[in-house]
């Protein structure tokens, strides 16, 4: 054997007898038992990152192991290839953003390739290819027939340079991100998909994913966010002016909805959105009112956006009455942290027990009187932290003295039996709007008739196929300016009509994926016997900023499934596991300006731009990101170290679900790892006799304990066990016991370094491929310690030890320790006066 490893012949050898040998193909028709282990595939950006390399690294690791336990494992892998980064590079470079997705699949591919994951590659697939969406405009059309899909009018931002929708995150104090120009908030008709149809079952159905991150389940249940509360009516004051404003329903009152009717006496404004009828009515007969209502299409649409927003309010002049005190009145404040897409379009602000509120009342010099305290506090004033804690009601009549819950109720209690109000239960979560204004994307399969409205396209007609000659030189949606493509006859009437020219969110995307992986049939979606032996799926991986809207929307389409018959489970993700980050030290030149790793020069605690020579300042260990430029190109460690040397690397020292630094001097001490393997792969003496019984002990606990620590998804802690082995099996006399030692070692490395333990088991002699051996079997007997080491104590201190079988009797302890040279030397011959023995322990002698 060469004495150290080749990294980069044994990486290609090996990946080219996998790929003849379609190692990693899944049988449908299998009889074993089946695992599907899936990491969230990756929008093809161009580059993998090194972040995918350790969220890939897992995954691998254990579809290999429940390949060598016996399992018939899918790890399939694809790309989430829509969206917003494409027309990006479309208006930037040129390019189709077809072209350029395409090209940038073909490269991460290859850099996938290089790292040895044990991928069926046969079930490849990309969501932005017509044999893909083309299923999933089947599944909407199936869900509109359903009656899960609605379009309603919907505030949106709206960029009016771009001309485009833009998401919430694109809107950047209150400008498009791309444009510049401020954003105003626009009315358009947009589709939906009723996900608060399951909200109930969503929160039910988390109870029993014990195998998922306890903050997912918690940030999932927030998300959703049930509450149970009071939707009331509050009636107008009477005032002069009222029958004077044009378009004022009078006896309509405002309704708003408060999950905290307790405060209720703590009331001292109500605050209504902008295009709630109240106010469209006042701005109608006042131009200062009909200018702040403009004002307040600037910005985002989101409750989450409009939390950090400069709360600002417009006072229409009119008043409402508090329902238990008709002398008390309120004024009515058109504001811009009001959103009528939720709940009522109208708040009962109640300042002392919320911050907004609070906010909002020191601006206007409203009243913030506390209706809630703590043991003491009753007559604390509200200064300018809101009191959100638990307490007692104060301040406020009938309620004082109660619990906070016991005030709910009472206060729903009256408001129901007076009339005026009913206690509601709802949520925080709202229905999907999936409509884009964007040409990359899934088009969303219906076509609007001016005679018989909105017609679903025929499937027979499915794919609707995005149009190739497009152009990104004018803002907006191609799809919208396309000369033909839009225009079609209506299959119903056959006049003409025009193609819907929005397309799908692509979290739609994203959100059955993993059910097309287990099954592709050409002429649907997929196969419900096919998929039902497969999913859910065992184990899905991760990063946790998908926590909430991937997982719950996934959730929702599965359930959305069910519902229609087309599956038989609701939980697509039975176990999830959420790795932690790759971070890496940040470098500034002297001018202040970012620094690269491979542009800085280490020399003891010195760091210098390897250009200039100039001092480079050192700053904090972060996420690995493009604009720091404190990233790490795996083609270029792979190329110096070899894949496996990488992939261990991600394996080792932290906890997966914590972040790990990557370190140079890390990467090198998992290179020499795999050299000191591969010294011991040639050191397999297969004519070696005897036996070690503390090595073959040592490798059975090994053994078990990697299988335990690998199904756990302690992959720090496997590792941590291997090295341990190793460092037993160098220091080991050559024997029958460390030949066998060495071969199970390639085994126990196969599912982390995977062409290592190939090159090693070929140059062993092993049977056929490594990859499609089984784990080694455990010796039970083997897992019990039955020797132990006793300590030898003179008046309390060690003075030697000794080893015995386990349970050796006390007498016998007592002869072995004072027969021990460290002991006896100490004795002298003398008689100890007391002798004390613990068992398997310890013998003191005291003399």
């Amino acid at each position: 054997m060469q004495r150290r490893f080749n990294p980069l012949e044994a990486d290609a050898r090996w990946q080219a007898v996998w790929d003849e040998r379609q190692s990693f193909r899944a049988d449908d028709g299998s009889p074993k038992p089946r695992s599907y282990v899936l990491e969230m595939f990756p929008y093809p950006s161009g580059r993998i990152h090194i972040g995918h390399v350790r969220n890939y690294s897992m995954g691998d690791v254990l579809a290999r192991f429940r390949r060598m336990t016996g399992h018939e494992v899918l790890h399939p892998m694809g790309w989430d290839a829509f969206g917003m980064p494409a027309e990006n590079a479309a208006m930037e470079k040129k390019v189709h953003p077809g072209e350029w997705t395409r090209s940038n699949i073909t490269n991460m591919r290859a850099q996938l390739k290089k790292l040895g994951f044990a991928i069926d590659w046969s079930r490849e697939l990309a969501t932005c290819e017509p044999d893909y969406y083309g299923h999933e405009q089947a599944l909407f059309l199936d869900m509109l027939e359903a009656g899960l899909v609605y379009r309603k009018e919907s505030a949106v931002n709206w960029d009016p340079v771009d001309m485009t929708v833009l998401a919430n995150e694109q809107v950047i104090d209150g400008r498009g991100w791309r444009s510049g120009a401020l954003v105003e908030k626009r009315k358009l008709s947009q589709w939906f998909l009723k996900i608060t149809q399951f909200a109930d079952d969503l929160l039910e159905g988390l109870k029993s994913l014990d195998q998922w991150p306890d903050k997912v389940r918690t940030m999932q249940e927030n998300w959703i966010g049930k509450s149970v509360g009071l939707q009331f009516r509050f009636d107008f004051a009477p005032f002069p002016e009222r029958e004077a404003l044009e378009g004022l329903d009078a006896g309509a009152g405002i309704e708003v909805y408060s999950t905290r009717p307790d405060t209720i006496f703590g009331a001292s404004f109500v605050a209504i959105a902008a295009d709630h009828p109240v106010a469209q009515a006042v701005a109608a007969n006042d131009a200062d009112a009909a200018a702040f209502v403009e004002k307040c299409k600037e910005g985002g649409t989101t409750a989450a956006e409009l939390e950090t927003a400069e709360k600002l309010g417009f006072d229409t002049g009119l008043s409402v009455t508090h329902p238990f005190d008709p002398e008390w009145q309120l004024p009515v404040f058109i504001a811009n942290f009001v959103l009528m897409d939720y709940g009522t379009g109208a708040v009962m602000g109640v300042p002392a027990h919320d911050q907004r509120d609070l906010d909002f009342a020191r601006k206007y010099m409203l009243p913030a009187e506390r209706v809630v305290a703590a043991e003491g506090e009753a007559d604390r004033p509200i200064h300018d932290e809101a009191y959100t804690g638990p307490g007692k009601l104060v301040n406020s009549r009938f309620l004082d003295g109660m619990s906070v819950e016991e005030a709910k109720a009472a206060v729903i209690a009256r408001a129901e039996s007076e009339g005026w109000g009913q206690g509601k239960t709802v949520f925080r979560l709202r229905d999907w709007g999936v409509s884009r204004q964007r040409y990359w994307g899934t088009p969303i399969p219906v076509i609007h008739c001016e005679d018989c409205g909105v017609v679903p396209v025929p499937k027979a007609q499915l794919p609707v196929v995005l149009p190739e000659d497009v152009s990104f030189d004018i803002p907006g949606n191609p799809l919208d300016r396309h000369p033909t493509w839009k225009h079609v006859d209506c299959p119903q009437c056959g006049k003409p009509a025009r193609r819907e020219t929005d397309t799908l969110d692509t979290f739609a995307d994203s959100s059955w994926y993993f059910i097309r992986f287990a099954s592709q049939p050409d002429d649907r979606p997929f196969d419900r016997a096919t998929v039902e032996q497969w999913l859910p799926v065992g184990q899905y991986i991760g990063g946790v900023e998908h926590a909430i809207l991937h997982l719950l929307y996934a959730r929702f389409w599965t359930r959305a499934l069910r519902h229609m018959g087309q599956l038989g489970f609701a939980e697509p993700f039975t176990g999830l596991f959420t790795q932690g980050m790759v971070t890496h030290e940040t470098y500034r030149a002297g001018d202040g300006s970012w620094l690269s790793p491979g542009e800085v020069k280490k020399s003891g605690d010195d760091y210098t731009h390897i250009e200039s020579g100039a001092p480079v300042t050192v700053g904090r260990v972060e996420k690995m990101s493009k604009s720091k430029k404190n990233v790490v190109d795996p083609d270029d460690i792979i190329a110096q170290y070899g894949a496996d040397a990488v992939r261990w690397f991600m394996l080792s020292d932290s906890p997966p679900e914590r972040d790990l630094p990557w370190t140079e001097s890390g990467i090198e001490g998992s290179w020499r790892f795999v050299n000191r393997v591969w010294r011991l792969f040639g050191e397999a003496d297969a004519g070696a006799e005897g036996q070690d019984k503390a090595l073959d002990r040592k490798l059975h606990q090994t053994i078990d304990g990697v299988a335990k620590d690998i199904e756990a998804l302690g992959f720090n802690k496997a590792v941590a066990k291997i090295y341990e082995l190793v460092n037993a099996i160098e220091k080991a006399q050559p024997s029958a016991s460390r030949t066998a030692a060495i071969r199970a070692l390639a085994l126990l490395v196969a599912p982390m370094t995977p062409h290592l333990a190939e090159e090693g088991w070929a140059e062993m002699g092993g049977e056929g491929l490594i990859a499609e051996a089984a784990w080694p079997a455990v010796d039970p007997a083997l897992l019990v310690e039955d020797e132990v080491t006793i300590a030898c104590q003179v008046m309390g201190k060690l003075r030697d030890t000794i080893t015995v079988p386990k349970g050796t009797a006390k007498e016998e302890l007592e002869k072995l320790a004072m027969a021990a040279p460290n002991v006896a030397r100490i004795l002298d011959g003398a008689t100890p006066k007391k002798v004390i023995v613990v068992p398997d322990r310890l013998v003191n002698l005291v003399i």
